[in-house]
C-alpha cells in the first residue's frame, strides 16, 4: 500500500467555518467584480494550501481532495520533489524559448515520453501548454503526413476549447453554443457505451467503420482520434475489443491514431497509460494533465516519421515546454514510477468500485459503475429507468462539498459524478470520502 505523503496540515478533513466560510464569500465577491462570467463556478471556496489529498482554504475548512484539479495533481499537492525541482529552475532560469536558446530538461521529458508510450518503434515529442494545443498539433501533424484532411471523432468527445477543439469535442453547451462557425473537415461517428448501446466492441467498431467509409471515406481519413476512455463525456469506457478495431482499420487504410490520453495517462487507469490495457499502440499520443503535477505542460509524442515529417518551425509556441514546466514532469514522472503509483491505481480502483458496486445495490438511482484504476465514475438516472438525472447529480455533488469532499461531474446529459482521486490518498481518507459520497447517494429523494 502507497500512504498520503505526510502533510504539515494533517490528512483528515475538517470545517471549522460555513462552507463557503466568510473569507471565501469575501474573495467571491471580488471575483464576480472582476473575473468574466464565462468562467464556470464549481465550488466557491479559495484555496489557500493543499498539500498530498488535503485542499485548505482561506476560512481554515480542509477538504477531502477527490477531483486532483481534474486528474492533474495525481501525485498529490505540494510534493516535496516536485517542490524542489521547481524551486531550484526557478532560481536558475524561468524562460528562453526552447526554439531560440534550447535546455536540457525539454529533452529530457522527450526521453521520458519516448520511454513511455507504447510502441517499441522510434518516437519523437514536442512539447506544448495544455492539453487542447496537444491535440491541435496532433492533428497538424497527421493532416502534413498523410496529405489528407478528414479528422474522425467520437460521440460524446471533449477535446478542448480552442477554434478546432471545439469542433471536434462532441457536447454543445457549455462548450460550443454560439462560438462557431468551427474548423471544417471534423466527422463524429458513434462510440461504443456499453450501459447504453448494449453492443460488443466488435458490433460497436464495425458501426462506426461502415459510417466511416460510407459516409467519409477511407482514403480522405488523415486521423481518427479517440479518448481510450472518455473524460468530459462520462468516464465511458468502450467495449473490450472497440479499441483495437479501430486501430487496425487505422493501420490498414493509411491513417494515424491518435489517442487522446489528456485525462487517463500517466498512472491514472493503474497503467501508464489508458491504451495499454488492451495492448493498443496509438501513432501518437496527446498528453497533458498528469504530466507536470500542476504546472501547465503537454506533449504530442509519436512516430519518429510522422512528427519528422513536418518542416521545421513547424511546431513550436513561445512557452512550450517551458523549463520550470519540464522539470516539474521529470520530478513528476520519477515520483509515479518510484512510488509506483500504478500499482496504487489498481489499489484504489479496487477498493471504490466495491464500495460502489455495494452502494448500487442498495440505491435505485445508480444506472452504471464505470472506469478503470483511479479513473472512477458512475451514472445516475431515474429509478428503474435510463433517463438521465441531472438533478441527483447536483444533489450529491452539493452535500459533498458541505460535508468537506470535492468530487466533480460530467457526461453529455450532466449525470455523472466522477472521481479522482491523488494517487497518494491513503486508505483511510478513502474510505472516509466514500462514507461521504454513500451518505450524499443515499439523501437523494
Amino acid at each position: 500500500m502507497v500512504s498520503s505523503i505526510d502533510s504539515s496540515v494533517g490528512t483528515e478533513r475538517k470545517l471549522v467555518s460555513d462552507v463557503p466560510g466568510p473569507k471565501s464569500r469575501a474573495l467571491h465577491q471580488r471575483r464576480l467584480a472582476t473575473v468574466s462570467a464565462g468562467l464556470t463556478i464549481g465550488f466557491p471556496i479559495y484555496v489557500e494550501r493543499a498539500e498530498g489529498a488535503i485542499v485548505v482554504d482561506v476560512d481554515g475548512n480542509q477538504f477531502l481532495d477527490l477531483g486532483s484539479g481534474i486528474a492533474v495533481t495525481s501525485i498529490g499537492h505540494a510534493v516535496p520533489a516536485l517542490v524542489d525541482a521547481v524551486s531550484e529552475q526557478v532560481a536558475k532560469f524561468t524562460h528562453t524559448c526552447f526554439m531560440v536558446t534550447p535546455y536540457d530538461s525539454y529533452v529530457e521529458v522527450c526521453e521520458e515520453l519516448a520511454e513511455l508510450t507504447p510502441g517499441t518503434h522510434a518516437k519523437t515529442s514536442a512539447l506544448f501548454n495544455s492539453g487542447a494545443e496537444a491535440i491541435e498539433n496532433a492533428v497538424k501533424i497527421a493532416r502534413l503526413a498523410t496529405k489528407r484532411s478528414a479528422v474522425v471523432v467520437f460521440e460524446h468527445a471533449y477535446h478542448g476549447r480552442t477554434n478546432l477543439t471545439m469542433a471536434l469535442t462532441a457536447k454543445n453547451m457549455p462548450y460550443k453554443d454560439h462560438f462557431g462557425p468551427f474548423a471544417p473537415e471534423v466527422y463524429r461517428v458513434p462510440m461504443s457505451y456499453p450501459y447504453r448501446d448494449g453492443r460488443s466492441g466488435a458490433e460497436a467498431a464495425a458501426a462506426a467503420i461502415k459510417i466511416i467509409e460510407t459516409d467519409i471515406g477511407a482514403t480522405n481519413v488523415a486521423a481518427l482520434l479517440i479518448e481510450p476512455i472518455q473524460g468530459e463525456g462520462g468516464f465511458i469506457v468502450p467495449a473490450e475489443g472497440f479499441l483495437p478495431a479501430l486501430s487496425a482499420w487505422t493501420t490498414a487504410n493509411g491513417a494515424v491514431f491518435i489517442a487522446d490520453e489528456i485525462q487517463s495517462g500517466f498512472c491514472r487507469t493503474g497503467d501508464w497509460f489508458a491504451v495499454e490495457h488492451e495492448g493498443v499502440v496509438p501513432d501518437i499520443v496527446a498528453t497533458a494533465k498528469g504530466l507536470a503535477g500542476g504546472m501547465p505542460l503537454a506533449g504530442v509524442t509519436g512516430r519518429a516519421e510522422l512528427m519528422n515529417a513536418v518542416h521545421e518551425g513547424g511546431l513550436g509556441g513561445t512557452y512550450g515546454g517551458n523549463p520550470v514546466a519540464a522539470v516539474a514532469a521529470l520530478a513528476t514522472i520519477k515520483t509515479l514510477r518510484d512510488r509506483n503509483l500504478a500499482a496504487r491505481a489498481r489499489e484504489i480502483g479496487e477498493i471504490a468500485f466495491a464500495n460502489l458496486r455495494s452502494l448500487q445495490h442498495d440505491v435505485a438511482i445508480i444506472g452504471d459503475v464505470r472506469g478503470r484504476g483511479a479513473m472512477i465514475a458512475f451514472e445516475l438516472v431515474e429509478p428503474g429507468t435510463k433517463t438521465p438525472n441531472a438533478a441527483a447529480t447536483k444533489e450529491i455533488v452539493t452535500f459533498c462539498q458541505q460535508n468537506g469532499v470535492i468530487t466533480l461531474t460530467a457526461g453529455t446529459y450532466g449525470n455523472v459524478i466522477r472521481l479522482l482521486p491523488p494517487l497518494v490518498i491513503s486508505n483511510e481518507q478513502l474510505a472516509d470520502g466514500l462514507d461521504v459520497l454513500g451518505a450524499a447517494v443515499r439523501s437523494v429523494r
